[in-house]
């Protein structure tokens, strides 16, 4: 059996639910898994079905199979292989934690990711990276040399057919072009404390305010800096007992948790763009330990 799942976007009509789980149900496969969501704002209906195939049937069989009944409710959709591990370059600077956590992630099968390449604008983590048999690319980003600088990145990006960008606390900003080119397929994680406590020591500027909360905020890349459709949120409470460095420890654990079920939504076609916000349906109960160990 092969298992696959279906993800679709389209306007909010009557009879879609019923037309996929027919059209599935005809074609000798078993649903597993089933979420959806219909937007009364945005009048857009969501839906993610997983599902095995019983009958034999391959992914393309099913693909033109379904194929009309997208057309019929002009339906954004696609069919993903479940085995299919998702490329991705991790892009980093000089605070490794985030790194270090996805690596480790990996490592142990709890991110079912194919790490293509690690890119820095910094050697401090070319050593880690190599150890892990992971290829490192050092690309120096100056104000004069961004382009440049930018088109190898995306070098790197298309040579190793990545499908996916996580930005593990990289501190350079990336142009309008590279947004719009990689919508929807770049993942970037901040401190919540945006935009109250901008520039150098965030947390610092917390602490000296009395902040009684820390958050991180996982989010997709766009043209607004900071501002693109938010995928994970989390926070852990401070008190005034505890220290700065305490809020950046903490600042960092819960960063590095929220990158991780971001990408993990992300992977599990979980994700849909719905505007300015998502739609993430969560995994279910059965299914998560399953989908965490890969």
């Amino acid at each position: 059996m092969t298992n696959l799942v279906l993800t679709v976007t389209c306007p909010s009509t009557r009879g879609i639910v019923a037309a996929i789980s027919g059209k599935l149900a005809e074609l000798g496969c078993n649903i597993t898994d089933s979420a959806q969501f219909d937007d009364p704002d945005t009048a857009q209906f969501f839906m993610r079905v997983s599902f095995v195939t019983e009958t034999g049937s391959t992914r393309d069989d099913i693909i033109a199979a379904f194929a009309p009944v997208a057309e019929a409710f002009g339906m954004t959709w696609a069919i993903h292989d479940e085995a299919k591990k998702t490329k991705i370059v991790v892009m980093v600077s000089r605070f490794g934690h985030c790194l270090n956590d996805l690596l480790y992630r990996w490592r142990i099968g709890a991110l079912p990711v194919e790490i293509v390449a690690v890119i820095s604008n910094h050697m401090d983590y070319q050593k880690l990276v190599v150890n892990h048999d992971i290829p490192f690319h050092h690309i120096k980003v100056t104000p004069e040399n961004k382009p440049v600088a930018e088109a190898a990145i995306m070098d790197v990006v298309e040579e190793t057919g990545a499908e996916l960008i996580v930005l593990a606390r990289y501190m350079q900003i990336l142009s309008d072009e590279m947004c719009q080119k990689m919508s929807g397929r770049i993942i970037n994680i901040h401190h919540s404390f945006l935009p109250s406590f901008k520039g150098a020591n965030p947390y610092k500027q917390a602490f000296q305010r009395g902040v009684k909360l820390i958050g991180a905020t996982a989010h997709y890349v766009t043209a607004d800096l900071d501002e693109g459709p938010i995928i994970e949120q989390d926070t852990v409470r401070v008190t005034h007992a505890q220290s700065p460095a305490d809020y950046v420890s903490l600042g960092r654990d819960v960063e590095a948790q929220v990158f991780s079920r971001a990408i993990h939504a992300h992977i599990h076609h979980r994700v849909f763009l719905n505007g300015n916000k998502t739609v993430v349906f969560p995994a279910s109960p059965g299914g998560y330990a399953s989908e965490r160990m890969g």
